[in-house]
């Protein structure tokens, strides 16, 4: 069964625990804190008054930035989280252009540098416990358990209180589904959310793109080659008619 996280809008104060205990759970030491970066992989935005919005990786069921990647340097795994392997990443940052989201991130300031994200806490969750963003929310805002489940939480909340919530769970369908699910009192294009292609993962788009690649080095090798061969049949054609002149 493949875990995931309700985020409920309605029940976020704004106290940015969630945003701490991921900077101490991965020792994220640099960066401002209500900034999405290599150095912070978790934010809370205020909207209006009293809307806070958590940003961060969905983990995507099926994730574009895994697709793209071509060297498998970015991991969907069976319990949920999309992983990175920094042994494996080449620097090309082909994730970053797929991701819907535009959560990885570079650190442009390491000598030696890596994609950075939010893993879901995925060592935590493979020795049975929350991730860490979960397990210090104060209100319950951030619920963490298996995806099914959560989506039956979301949807009998919406049911119950109709009044509270937009007849709509976010995740669900977007994209293709993701992992992180949000609930929240307004539509979720005022709260920056991007309106995703229902069940159409983005991993198909660039699966195609990537697919044609090596059609089109062969074809670039083809052309190549052919081109080398015209210029090197003209300098064999050229030496020829200089030897004619000089037997003349």
């Amino acid at each position: 069964m493949s875990k995931g996280m309700l985020i409920d809008i309605t029940m976020c104060v704004g106290c940015e625990s969630c945003v701490y205990a991921c900077r101490e759970q991965n020792k994220l030491e640099k960066g401002d804190t209500g900034v999405l970066s290599a150095y912070n992989w978790t934010i809370v935005q205020q909207y209006g008054d009293e809307i806070y919005v958590r940003k961060m990786c969905m983990h995507c069921l099926h994730p574009a930035c895994v697709s793209a990647c071509p060297v498998g340097a970015l991991e969907k795994t069976k319990e949920g989280p999309v992983i990175y392997h920094p042994g494996k990443c080449m620097g090309c940052r082909y994730c970053m252009i797929a991701c819907p989201f535009k959560i990885p991130k570079y650190e442009w300031d390491n000598v030696n540098p890596k994609i950075q994200k939010c893993i879901m806490c995925f060592e935590r969750i493979r020795e049975g416990k929350e991730p860490a963003c979960a397990s210090e929310c104060p209100t319950g805002a951030t619920l963490f358990g298996e995806r099914e489940e959560l989506v039956k939480v979301a949807l009998e909340r919406i049911k119950k209180e109709p009044d509270k919530y937009v007849n709509h769970v976010y995740g669900l369908k977007e994209f293709g589904g993701t992992s992180i699910l949000f609930l929240a009192p307004v539509p979720f294009e005022k709260l920056g959310f991007p309106k995703g292609i229902e069940n159409t993962p983005l991993s198909e788009f660039t699966w195609k793109a990537l697919s044609l690649t090596p059609q089109i080095a062969i074809g670039g090798a083809v052309f190549l080659y052919g081109l080398w061969w015209i210029i090197n049949r003209r300098i064999e054609v050229s030496k020829s008619k200089n030897i004619e002149k000089e037997q003349e």
